[in-house]
């Protein structure tokens, strides 16, 4: 039954995850398609959600959320080394590679949450439970009864690594796929200079 009454949504922000470790993720959402016919949400880029997807109220655009991030949070310097171990599920419905939280990831998420409120008052809410970052594989569409098994597989591959958190990205609904519109370079003090980020083609 569609619901055609629901407003779609047209934005969310997070991070763009460095090459190596989107290829492997990649190869990861090849397996769980080729296994188990998984699709949902392989189009979008992988990355870690900071602010889930929301409406952008008409009267505000992308140019607004870039103007916001660009004033209220890259000043800040929030940049920072995460760690990803393994691989982790919510319940059978979510296969994600496992991203640390940390009080940096935290902070990242919440004061991007205050910057997109202060320019576009009521268009999302910060979510009260406790941040879990997490770089999805697949969800929605797993079949009932494989979690275990697709994680044993996952976890077989022993991807633990560290990476720079070293960008904020807009995606944008185009469709029914999400592209990343607009990536915004984090600095941080980490290297003792400003890190430059991958190129990206968005």
């Amino acid at each position: 039954m569609k619901q055609n009454n629901i407003p779609q949504q047209t934005h969310f922000i997070g991070v763009l995850l460095p090459e190596d470790i989107t290829l492997t993720l990649e190869d990861c959402r090849r397996y769980m398609r080729e296994a188990y016919g998984c699709k949902s949400g392989h189009g979008t880029p992988i990355h870690v959600t900071l602010v889930p997807p929301f409406r952008l109220q008409e009267e505000y655009s992308t140019a607004d959320l870039v103007h916001a991030i660009e004033k209220d949070v890259l000043p800040k310097g929030l940049g920072f080394i995460a760690h990803i171990d393994n691989f982790d599920a919510f319940g059978d419905r979510t296969l994600f590679a496992n991203v640390i939280a940390s009080d940096s990831w935290t902070r990242l998420r919440d004061e991007t949450v205050k910057a997109i409120l202060n320019a576009c008052p009521g268009c999302t809410k910060k979510d009260q439970r406790p941040f879990r970052p997490h770089g999805t594989v697949s969800n929605r569409d797993i079949p009932a009864g494989v979690m275990t098994d697709a994680l044993q597989v996952m976890n077989e591959m022993q991807l633990v690594e560290d990476f720079p958190v070293d960008n904020i990205t807009i995606f944008e609904r185009k469709g029914s796929r999400w592209e990343a519109a607009v990536t915004l370079e984090l600095g941080d003090n980490i290297y003792g200079k400003t890190r430059s980020k991958n190129p990206r083609d968005i």
